[in-house]
């Protein structure tokens, strides 16, 4: 916490990861891994540590990123204190704390003889475009993955998607007291939202994941119209659609376009990120499990890089500390339960990597 990684599409002046890719690149080297630096675009590394086994083993690959959100309204963001058994600061618990307990797992785990490789990955931009764990699993597989996201020390098998929607009413552009050549994109905007709100009552009435409930959908941002006398030409609405799986950017944008129907108006896809899901009784969740000694069992409504690993062919769940305060103006992480994350990491990696 104490060396600043804000990502710089959050926030302008953000130093990004530069620093702290440094540091735990340096640290990995000395703890005896092979250490390297992916780093598709300038200024934006990620940090890939490889314990190599003994050979004839399977590799289990730790995830976490390192780049966090800005500070916000918090005092001391970047000088970490310690009280009462938790360390506060900026990414204390999103998600610094998960990155320490993965580089010290894979420290402690040279003396365990393991068979196959433990990768360690601290990666750029998850809190933006996960640009980090994209590049990174260009590079390097495993046959199993834990994303090390906060989960309050509960094993999490799967977790939603989402899709960025846009929608564009068309009208027609007159002076205002022109009614009879003037067509209000604005208004008719107005009904395809009324349309939103409906959908979402539908959604969650609907078929429920026993997980992770329902999708969802909402409008987050809308623009339109130049000045107050005239008639405006072109409304745009986005819209953010949660999805289970089941759910993807194809049927989101079917939903919408039936609910638009005979306006004039259009809709595309801007952005997809997928739901995830690894059964309860596959291999790494039964490894975490016993590991953690037969934690709660949970689906997260946050998306997080599980999902990449998994759409990458590595079975992968999200295990992680107790703590609070992500994105807020007030954040820390529970001590113990960070130490606890580096001894179930540790068993894990000895029950997958044979």
């Amino acid at each position: 916490m104490a060396i600043p990684s804000v990502n710089p599409d959050l926030v302008p002046s953000g130093s990004g990861e530069g620093a702290i890719a440094s540091f735990v690149a340096a640290w990995l080297r000395d703890a005896g891994l092979e250490a390297s630096v992916v780093e598709p675009v300038p200024g934006r590394p990620s940090v890939v540590g490889v314990l190599r086994g003994r050979g004839g083993g399977r590799s289990l690959m730790l995830n976490a990123h390192m780049d966090t959100v800005g500070a916000g309204g918090m005092t001391s963001a970047f000088s970490p204190s310690v009280r009462d058994g938790r360390v506060y600061g900026r990414g204390a618990y999103d998600m610094k704390a998960s990155l320490a307990a993965i580089m010290i797992t894979a420290r402690e785990a040279r003396s365990r003889g393991l068979k196959g490789d433990l990768i360690i990955t601290g990666v750029a931009d998850e809190e933006v475009a996960s640009l980090g764990t994209s590049a990174v699993l260009q590079q390097f597989r495993a046959d199993f993955g834990i994303v090390t996201e906060p989960t309050e020390l509960q094993l999490c098998i799967a977790h939603k998607g989402f899709v960025w929607l846009e929608v564009e009413t068309a009208g027609v552009a007159a002076h205002g007291s022109r009614s009879d050549l003037g067509v209000d994109a604005i208004a008719h905007m107005g009904r395809i939202l009324t349309g939103v709100l409906d959908l979402n009552t539908r959604l969650h009435s609907g078929t429920r994941h026993v997980l992770l409930g329902t999708g969802s959908i909402h409008a987050s941002l809308i623009e339109g119209g130049q000045e107050m006398s005239t008639y405006p030409a072109r409304c745009v609405a986005k819209l953010e659609r949660r999805t289970v799986p089941g759910e993807n950017g194809a049927s989101s944008l079917r939903e919408i376009e039936e609910l638009i129907g005979s306006e004039h108006a259009t809709a595309r896809v801007t952005l997809e990120r997928p739901p995830s899901e690894v059964a309860p009784d596959h291999g790494i969740s039964l490894a975490v499990a016993e590991a953690a000694q037969n934690p709660v069992i949970i689906g997260a409504a946050y998306w997080m890089d599980m999902a990449l690993l998994n759409g990458a062919g590595i079975p992968c769940v999200a295990f992680g500390p107790e703590g609070a305060g992500e994105h807020a103006d007030v954040e820390w992480v529970d001590v113990a339960s960070v130490e606890k994350c580096v001894e179930v990491y540790l068993r894990g990696a000895e029950l997958l990597c044979k």
